[in-house]
């Protein structure tokens, strides 16, 4: 059985990823809706699997002296999950239980990851990782979360430059809260 793989994306309106302005974390757009929805995405066994960037900027939370009780409960629940971080920088150990690392070609070791893992495949962030898989034709879903913002003058890190063209078949899409969007989409190389 193939393990499916999902690269999961917070976006704006205007396509950034990530930001250098005063927003705060979701664009300060969060609400109990949608962090309910993360939380129940987070609740099954899945493998996270994470670029090395996208690790290290998630490993402050992840310091003995760092109070889990802030997290929001899916970021408690994806710590909790096991974790493969695609580096050859990195080494053994790290600080999140249940991580390896894997060195070698990200294409390659994703493609045997699906082959193998028992739960599905899950990836958060991690531009360029995910930017190489979805050319590769390893993502089976694209889950958006679009938040209700642009921010063209502290926006960063556009979501999907570098990609090929593909078309998008909308598998779900959900409001929470009654402005952030969660589209779900299975890509095809056009």
């Amino acid at each position: 059985m193939t393990a499916t793989y999902t690269f999961d994306i917070f976006s704006t309106l205007d396509g950034f990823a990530n930001h250098n302005g005063d927003w705060g974390g979701y664009w300060g757009k969060q609400g109990p809706e949608f962090l309910a929805h993360r939380a129940a995405a987070h609740r099954d066994p899945l493998r996270m699997v994470l670029g090395a960037r996208t690790y290290a900027g998630n490993a402050p939370f992840l310091d003995a002296g760092f109070d889990r009780g802030l997290l929001d409960t899916w970021i408690v629940r994806m710590f909790a999950s096991p974790v493969t971080v695609l580096s050859s920088r990195l080494t053994e150990p790290l600080d999140w239980p249940g991580t390896t690392i894997e060195p070698g070609d990200p294409i390659d070791v994703v493609r045997r990851l699906k082959v193998e893992s028992a739960v599905p495949l899950r990836s958060h962030g991690s531009l360029t990782l995910n930017r190489a898989l979805l050319n590769a034709g390893l993502v089976d879903t694209i889950e958006v979360t679009v938040f209700p913002v642009i921010s063209g003058d502290t926006g960063v890190d556009r979501v999907f430059d570098g990609v090929a063209d593909f078309d998008l078949e909308l598998l779900g899409a959900r409001t929470f809260d009654g402005h952030t969007q969660v589209l779900t989409y299975r890509p095809a190389r056009h």
